[in-house]
């Protein structure tokens, strides 16, 4: 179900507007999983379907009467224990993100974090932290694939 929904963003009306950011929060999606649906898919399968949206948005950007930036990227919201992706009119300095990030060109660590996740949504009663807690991590780690040609 996880793959099938990646793959159907590409499907969807892509929205970029530089003037109006908030009309932009229609191009993004959220995905969560059951515990039994992580375990048996691989980040490789995740992966690649990400890869493959990817792909075609950069084709629907391209056919677009659009000229700026647009930027497609994937992360993982520990806290709400979903992989979350969206699509832009900004930069990847520049992502609507409140808390800091880091770009990371490794796609699988993401994924990979978000399959492993047992809990996902889960606190420890009187922790603000996820379980399982991210050691070490104080920003989010963000893939992010560049949609212009």
């Amino acid at each position: 179900m996880l793959l099938k929904e990646i793959r159907a963003i590409a499907g969807e009306t892509l929205v970029l507007a530089p003037h109006d950011q908030d009309a932009e929060h229609a191009n993004t999606s959220w995905f969560g999983a059951p515990p039994h649906e992580r375990m048996g898919l691989s980040a490789d399968e995740v992966v690649t379907a990400f890869e493959e949206t990817a792909e075609l948005l950069r084709d629907q950007v391209s056919a677009m009467p659009y000229a700026g930036p647009a930027t497609f990227y994937v992360w993982h919201d520990g806290d709400a224990g979903q992989l979350r992706c969206s699509t832009g009119s900004r930069g990847q300095d520049k992502l609507p993100f409140e808390a800091p990030y880091r770009v990371t060109s490794d796609l699988h660590a993401i994924v990979a974090e978000f399959l492993e996740d047992r809990a996902p949504g889960a606190l420890v009663w009187g922790q603000p932290e996820p379980v399982p807690f991210r050691s070490g991590v104080s920003e989010r780690r963000v893939w992010v694939c560049n949609l212009c040609p």
